[in-house]
């Protein structure tokens, strides 16, 4: 029996998501290798959309300067960023002044570095947050996402149902304020919830970060879309069934991670 559209949206999601929350919730060895693997994944998809977009960014410097970016807070904390990048920036550009097509060497640097940036940043926020957080790491981890992962799901539902005020027309059509909202909200509903299991933060800071969440998770969805426009693709690729790429579902977790690492860290909310 053939599966209709929806429903192989629905079990692809589904198996996505499992296998996400048991990697997860495994422990240590779990988180590494997830992010190991998405860190990867979401590398080559962005390299398939740069070429699409323009510029294609050079594997040589963007798979290493990703993975470099990935671990820099943990296991590579000993390597020196300010090296790694004056490396990046001097090394990459010098190679460009002799390799064929020099004419888009810059536009194609400027995107390895951005690549690796957008992809290696959000990975070493979620690493900080696992083990920044001696006690509850695997709590701030499974929240984050869970409140992300919240917000993409309201704002589809809910903007689909009774959205009618365009957000970000120019981008993608289909978003609405009201669903924006109700997305906002959703975050800021899963963040108190496991503020009240385990997290234990005072509820302001809890409702702060599940603004943050939310206000993230909708900007990188729109990061996203533009980057897909400009490139003038649906999908960033064919990885999911029903679904398009990785970096089509996971580009509402990205900022997030981010935002919440940083105020938590200034605040000292992370015990």
């Amino acid at each position: 029996m053939k599966l209709s559209p929806l429903m192989v949206r629905i079990a692809s999601g589904s198996v996505l998501l499992l296998v996400c929350l048991g990697a997860i919730l495994s422990g240590a060895y779990g988180v590494v290798a997830l992010c190991i693997v998405l860190t990867a994944l979401l590398l080559w998809e962005f390299r398939g959309l740069s070429d699409k977009m323009g510029s294609r960014a050079p594997s040589w410097l963007l798979y290493p300067l990703g993975a470099y970016v990935t671990f820099s807070g943990t296991f590579l904390h000993g390597i020196s960023l300010e090296l790694v990048l004056s490396i990046a920036l001097v090394g990459g550009l010098m190679t460009f002044l002799f390799i064929p097509g020099r004419r888009e060497g810059l536009g194609r640097w400027a995107m390895g570095m951005a690549g690796a940036l957008y992809i290696g940043l959000p990975m070493n926020s979620y690493l900080l947050l696992f083990f920044s957080s001696h006690s509850k790491g695997l709590a701030w981890v499974v929240f984050v996402v869970l409140a992300a992962v919240t917000t993409d799901v309201l704002a589809l539902l809910v903007g689909s149902r009774i959205g009618r005020t365009p957000f970000f027309h120019r981008i993608s059509p289909r978003k609405t304020v009201e669903g924006a909202v109700a997305g906002l909200v959703g975050a800021v509903l899963v963040i108190l919830f496991g503020n009240a299991v385990t997290l234990g933060l005072p509820p302001v800071q809890a409702i702060a970060i599940g603004i943050l969440v939310g206000m993230g998770a909708e900007v990188g969805d729109l990061v996203e879309s533009q980057m897909k426009r400009i490139a003038e693709v649906k999908d960033s690729s064919n990885l999911i069934p029903g679904h398009g790429g990785v970096l089509d579902r996971f580009d509402s977790i990205l900022f997030p991670a981010i935002l919440v690492y940083y105020y938590a860290s200034f605040g000292g909310l992370l015990h």
